[in-house]
Order: C-alpha cells, then sequence, then structure tokens
C-alpha cells in the first residue's frame, strides 16, 4: 500500500526550482515534502549537467540562493570556477548536487523522496489538495509544481501553453506573424542531452566511444569552423580537464518530434533514447575528428559521463494571473532597465533576471530583439523582473509554479529560463508557500508586499527583487534602496544606477597581478598587453567598472584579479596593484 503523508507543503520535481522552493519553504518554517524523479536535486545545474550557468553574473545579482551557491562553490570547488569562455562559473556537476543535497539534509522539517513522478492530483472543487505517486499519496496545504515539463499543469487540466504565440497575441516585436517551417518543426526550444568528455592526455588514446544507434547523417560537420577546435572545447570546459558538451552550432541540441515530450510516456521515452544517442554520436565525431585523447568521463554522473537527463530549455507554460512577454524583459527607452511590473500601483516584482533573449532552433536563424549592454569590458544582459503574478493559476488553488513553467510567453522563456533567474523563482515561490501556510491564505490573496520583504530580509540568503547596478549586496544601505524602490517605483532609473555609496571589490585568495600597456577598443573594450600576451579586461563589480571608465589607451596599468586563459580574460577586482 502506497504511504499516506500529509504536510504543509509539497514540491513536486527536484530541479532547480523545485529544490531552492523546497529549501525556502523549509527555512521559513513550513513542512516541506520534496518529491524528485533522480538521485541528484538541482536539475539544470547539476543533473542535467549545464554546470556553467548563465546571467545575473555581476556582483549587484548575485544574491539569494543563487549567491549562496556561488559562495559555496567558492569554497568546495578544487581548482576555482574560472575555465572556460560560456560562464564565469564551472564547476563539476556532483560538487553542485553535493552543496544542494547538504543543505537539504541540514532542514530537519523537510523530507525528501527520490525515484517517485506524479500520477495522478487529488482535487477538492477548483482546489489542489495533493499528488499520488506510486508510492505515496501525499496532501497538502500548498502544491508547487517544479517538474522538468510542467507535468502537474497537465494532470490536474490546469490551463497552460505549449509552443508559439504569434504576434497578434502579445505584441511581441520578435515573435513570427504565424506558422513557418521553423515553427512547425520547433514548437518549443530544443533540449540537450549534456554529455562530458575527459581529456586523457596527450599521447593517451581514451576509450573508443561506440557508434550509437542514430543516423547523424554528417550533421556535425563545420560545428568547430569558425572556432577552431581548441577554443570550441573550451567554451564547456570544467575543473579537472573535462568538457561540457551543450553545443547549439551543429552539436547535440536534439529537436527531432518534440511534441513527444508531452505525449504518452513510450513517447517521451523514444525521445529521450534518441537525444542521447544523438550526444553519443556527437562525442564520438570529436573524438575520432579532433583527437582520441577525449574520451567519455564516466565518473561526472552516477550514470556515466551522460546528464541524468535532457536540458529541457522550455517546458508547458502556466496560464497565470499575468502573462511575462517580451516587452516585459526589454529595456525602456533611452535606458538598460526593463519596467518595473506594477498591479493597481503597486509593484509586483519577485525575482530579478537579466539574461539576453537567446532561443535554439538547430538549422535555422530567428533574430530576436536586442537586450543585451556592454558593462564592465564585456556584454551582459539588461536587466527585469519576474511578477509574483507570473507563478499563480488564474484558476484552481492550491498550486504555485517554480521552473519554466511560470506564466510567460515563448519568446520571453528565452530569457527566463536561465538557472540564476529559475532559483530566483523557486526561492520566492518556497517562501510565498510558507507564507500561505502561516497567513492561511491561498496563494492568489497572497499580500505581495509581505513576500517582497520576506525575500529581502530573510536571515539566510536575502534575495534582490529590485535589479541595480551599483548596489552589490554588501552594502550597508542594501535594503533601504531594495524598500525605496518598492515604495517609490516611479523613482526606478532607467540606468540601473541609485548613486549610493561606492564599496571596493573583495580580492580573492588566488589573485594576480597583470601589468602591461592599456587599449581601449571602442571606448568599452579593454585590453592589457603584458610581456607575454594580450588580455582582455572584464570586471563582474560596478566599483571596478567605475574604475574602467576613467582609463585611457596608451597608459602603464597594473591590475589584480583572477586569470582565466581558456574564457581567455582577466577578471579586474582592483584597478592599480
Amino acid at each position: 500500500m502506497p504511504e499516506t503523508i500529509t504536510t504543509d507543503v509539497l514540491v513536486v520535481g527536484g530541479g532547480v526550482g523545485g529544490t531552492c522552493a523546497a529549501l525556502q519553504a523549509a527555512r521559513r518554517g513550513a513542512q516541506v515534502v520534496l518529491v524528485s524523479e533522480f538521485a541528484w536535486l538541482g536539475g539544470m545545474l547539476t543533473s542535467a549537467g549545464v554546470a556553467a550557468p548563465d546571467g545575473n553574473e555581476l556582483v549587484p545579482w548575485q544574491t539569494g540562493l543563487w549567491g549562496a551557491f556561488l559562495q559555496a562553490l567558492r569554497e568546495r570547488q578544487p581548482g576555482g570556477l574560472d575555465h572556460n569562455w560560456v560562464s564565469f562559473f564551472a564547476y563539476a556537476p556532483k560538487v553542485g548536487a553535493a552543496i544542494l543535497a547538504d543543505w537539504l539534509a541540514a532542514l530537519p522539517n523537510l523530507r525528501w523522496i527520490a525515484g517517485q513522478v506524479p500520477l495522478d492530483v487529488y482535487q477538492s472543487g477548483d482546489r489542489l489538495t495533493g499528488v499520488r505517486f506510486a508510492n505515496y499519496e501525499i496532501r497538502a496545504q500548498i502544491t508547487l509544481d517544479g517538474t522538468e515539463l510542467g507535468d502537474l499543469l497537465a494532470l490536474a487540466e490546469v490551463p497552460h501553453r505549449w509552443g508559439w504565440e504569434w504576434q497578434a497575441e502579445f505584441n511581441e516585436p520578435s515573435a513570427p506573424t504565424g506558422p513557418s517551417a521553423m515553427t512547425e518543426q520547433y514548437p518549443v526550444q530544443s533540449p540537450t542531452w549534456v554529455v562530458y568528455l575527459q581529456d586523457y592526455g596527450e599521447g593517451t588514446a581514451a576509450p573508443l566511444i561506440p557508434v550509437p544507434e542514430i543516423d547523424t547523417n554528417g550533421q556535425f560537420a563545420g560545428a568547430w569552423e569558425n572556432y577552431g577546435a581548441e577554443r570550441f572545447l573550451n567554451y564547456g570546459r570544467i575543473p579537472g580537464n573535462q568538457f561540457m558538451l551543450n553545443w547549439p552550432i551543429h552539436g547535440n541540441d536534439y529537436g527531432v518530434g518534440l511534441t513527444r515530450l508531452v505525449g504518452s510516456d513510450a513517447e517521451r521515452t523514444a525521445y529521450h533514447q534518441e537525444a542521447r544517442a544523438h550526444s553519443q554520436a556527437f562525442a564520438r565525431f570529436l573524438q575520432t575528428q579532433i583527437d582520441s585523447r577525449y574520451g567519455l568521463a564516466e565518473e561526472t554522473f552516477p550514470t556515466g559521463a551522460f546528464a541524468l537527463h535532457p536540458y529541457y530549455r522550455e517546458s508547458r507554460r502556466l496560464r497565470g494571473i499575468a502573462t511575462i512577454t517580451e516587452t516585459d524583459i526589454l529595456p525602456q527607452a533611452g535606458g538598460v532597465t526593463a519596467s518595473l511590473p506594477l498591479h493597481s500601483g503597486q509593484v509586483m516584482a519577485i525575482a530579478v533576471g537579466n539574461y539576453p533573449d537567446d532561443h535554439h532552433y538547430p538549422g535555422f536563424e530567428f533574430p530576436l530583439k536586442p537586450k543585451s549592454m556592454q558593462w564592465g569590458g564585456h556584454w551582459t544582459g539588461t536587466p527585469f523582473t519576474v511578477p509574483y503574478t507570473a507563478l499563480v493559476p488564474e484558476r484552481l488553488t492550491g498550486l504555485l509554479v517554480c521552473e519554466k513553467n511560470i506564466s510567460v510567453s515563448h519568446i520571453a522563456n528565452g530569457s527566463t529560463r536561465l538557472q540564476p533567474m529559475v532559483m530566483g523563482i523557486g526561492q520566492a515561490a518556497g517562501m510565498a508557500a510558507a507564507l500561505c501556510v502561516e497567513q492561511g491564505c491561498d496563494p492568489a490573496e497572497l499580500p505581495v508586499r509581505s513576500l517582497q520583504e520576506a525575500l529581502i530580509t530573510d536571515a539566510i540568503a536575502p534575495s534582490a527583487v529590485i535589479p541595480l547596478l551599483d548596489l552589490v549586496p554588501q552594502h550597508p544601505d542594501w535594503l533601504q534602496w531594495q524598500r525605496h524602490y518598492l515604495d517609490y517605483p516611479e523613482d526606478y532609473p532607467l540606468d540601473g544606477r541609485c548613486g549610493c555609496d561606492r564599496r571596493e571589490c573583495p580580492i580573492s585568495p588566488t589573485a594576480v597581478t597583470a601589468t602591461g600597456i592599456l587599449e581601449i577598443i571602442n571606448g568599452n573594450q579593454f585590453q592589457l598587453k603584458t610581456a607575454d600576451r594580450i588580455w582582455p579586461l572584464v570586471t563582474l563589480h560596478p566599483a571596478v567598472d567605475a574604475d574602467f571608465q576613467g582609463l585611457r589607451s596608451g597608459q602603464s596599468l597594473s591590475v589584480v584579479g583572477r586569470a582565466n586563459p581558456w574564457g581567455d580574460w582577466f577578471v579586474v577586482e582592483r584597478v592599480g596593484g
């Protein structure tokens, strides 16, 4: 007989959002049950293998559980985090999984059950009251859908979206006006089954990767044509001379028959088998075409070199009280910040993101409205926020969402789907669930300001709800400025700067000094010519970015920071030796 459990909060799905939701709800004091399909928690960050997170890289946005996760990685990851050129943070997936598991294990009011998937839901009228699994029947006051593909939305027949919206629906500038060959082939963005390679050493042949049972028909030709083999591999380099293969150009994105993901169990299984085989074929292609020294990194995951499941870039998407569209994430005219989401004059923001709008449709070009800025010597995305109302169903009570299944358009999902953003969404959803239990209310009735106040004053991992480019989390006035723009949204600056006092960038224990002659290109790219090479200079800290603005070409310069020869940049933490 299945075990019957009653709890305050039930979180279904142990990915990024679900794990963070469970953590935050339990830390707030709720009794929480987290049910995951896999033996690792963390989804995109760990079990799906994307251990080179994108977005929210600037220090002002390293807050909440995302900021705490980065700090834990710095303390635990041998060799540091500077290893590739797709991200400022690279780590072994098992290190990330261990951090999240340890965080959960420290909470006696949180029970984690692995190896279960939702089979059915319990409802009483228009209220979701629980979920049935193979071995458990779990009843809860508040249930959160943290599944990778929004499976609870389907089981509970909650109104949701899958696929494209045409331009007429939301008036999004980048949305197509109607169907095309691309939209027919890709109802959602292409997933990737991530696989890791190991460098076995120069002159050493790695074990030959088996030929998979799939016809790739020359799909991988030209994968690194514009990069060179070495730079291509360094895209996803992680500590330990390993390489994450998550490559979109003639690579291992797999977009064949994507409607199978929301079809029968057999259809989803068939897709999984093909996607995994496709990545195996890509890995073998690299081994045979680049160098036999590169073989499968068999100790990366509990199951070997292949991630436990695909990296899904998109899922079923809730029809919520509010829907995030492209215009909500684009910068306002004359500035870099998106408008704060308002309802009846009240700010609804509960999580911060910044990633550019990024979509994956192999074989097709899909231009998107620019959503980037140059800052600190490199390109980054412009900041925006997610409103609480995008987590709440337009009907059905007792339910919140906390993953890529929020109420968002297909176009805007390209920015909201990234790991740090989903961590923030999960943290906010978990806090909201705990507050609903405390206050005896439904998610739709929860006062948003009480949620915002709980997030920005959390005792363990306070999370920003207002993005500001010059306000670092360590600033003594951080809380004051967060509250100020919640109270006075009309003051929110177009340039994202509140004008707070400067705070210096901390210096890493492994920092080094580089000295040379500076060259400034196009006014916002900085190169330091040292005795042995040219270093592009970048920074993640606003104090250093401000110092960059006072530099001039041709001057002698010393900088202190972290060298990343694989990313081909020097992360500056102090200007001047």
